[in-house]
């Protein structure tokens, strides 16, 4: 792609031209504003595009009524859950699915969009073969499982070894948010999150995030929820409006946006006071998970590390809340008037 003409300029305490390196090592300097890194969209990356067609998955759940056995069964099914999602939120799952070996061939086949494919332990012949091939083509999670597993989400009691957990809406490339910043004439903003795996606090961030006019979110395809229906229903329609990718490693997406111009701004609690940062221009924020915060990696991969100041006796912040902080003080730094 040709350069879009995005460029940062320097701000308040950074000079022009200021070396990268030795920014990203210590973090956020008290004060320092922006830099002269330009934002340009020449390299493409490499990750795989999950494309729907802008369909939703709806129209292709299975709404087979529950017989009375299985209504037994079901009422147990919430603990297995817990034993074999092991990093999901279980109520995220079982609305929007679709079971048995044709109907999933084919959702694959029409670019339905599917979040998790889970499968039969040790089954791969014949359609399960071809299934698995097609998923990890279009970069979709594949997760094994036991028959007794598969048995225990089911709601049709006819799965065939393969069920798809389909997505509340198709997810993008980082790519492709770019490209939606380069042609609405703004700098890029983009919020990437480390880890999230309560849907609530995703479904709560998605809205904030749309108010806050953010290109596009980030999000990592394990050990991290997805756009699941609890989240679009926390999101209260923001996610119809927002763009979600799912990326395999967020330490190299981080490289990625760096090369493109972006500055990239990490939310710890060790770090330069976040109010005293500017963080106009082409930017992205670093959000972690709930508990574990920023992982080591990502965060030593951030040009800078900022803190939200705290004064009271609790030492950190809900993701969603201090996610809504950061996005709210880059709109106010894009807001506010020059010289001021």
């Amino acid at each position: 792609m040709k350069n879009n003409g995005f460029e940062r300029n320097s701000g308040k305490g950074r000079s022009s031209g200021q070396d990268r390196a030795s920014a990203g090592k210590s973090g956020a300097q008290k004060g320092r504003g922006g830099s002269d890194r330009s934002y340009s969209d020449n390299r493409k990356f490499s990750g795989g595009k999950d494309t729907f067609g802008g369909k939703k998955p709806a129209d292709f759940a299975n709404k087979r009524p529950l017989t009375k056995s299985f209504d037994k069964r079901q009422e147990k099914a919430p603990d297995m859950k817990r034993d074999f999602f092991e990093d999901d939120d279980s109520e995220q799952y079982g609305v929007f699915q679709l079971e048995g070996r044709n109907s999933v061939l084919e959702a694959l086949r029409n670019d339905k969009p599917v979040d998790t494919l889970l499968i039969k332990k040790g089954e791969y012949e014949g359609t399960i073969r071809v299934i698995t091939a097609i998923a990890r083509e279009k970069g979709i999670l594949i997760k094994e499982m036991s028959v007794e597993k598969l048995n225990s989400i089911s709601r049709t009691n006819n799965h065939q070894g393969v069920i798809a957990i389909c997505a509340a809406q198709a997810y993008v490339t980082v790519d492709e948010m770019l490209e939606s910043a380069k042609e609405s004439g703004k700098q890029p903003f983009i919020l990437l999150l480390d880890g999230i795996t309560d849907p609530h606090n995703l479904g709560a961030i998605i809205r904030t995030a749309e108010s806050a006019g953010v290109t596009g979110i980030v999000i990592p395809k394990r050990r991290a929820v997805g756009l699941t229906p609890v989240v679009g229903k926390v999101a209260a329609g923001a996610l119809e409006y927002v763009k979600v990718a799912r990326v395999a490693n967020i330490a190299s997406t981080i490289e990625e946006l760096k090369k493109k111009g972006l500055w990239i701004y990490c939310a710890d609690t060790e770090g330069d006071n976040l109010f005293e940062t500017n963080m106009s221009g082409a930017s992205a924020i670093v959000i972690g998970g709930e508990g574990e915060g920023v992982s080591r990696l990502v965060r030593e991969k951030c040009d800078f590390v900022v803190k939200i100041p705290m004064f009271g006796k609790i030492g950190s912040l809900n993701a969603s809340v201090a996610a809504s902080l950061m996005m709210y003080e880059v709109v106010r730094r894009r807001e506010q008037p020059v010289g001021k």
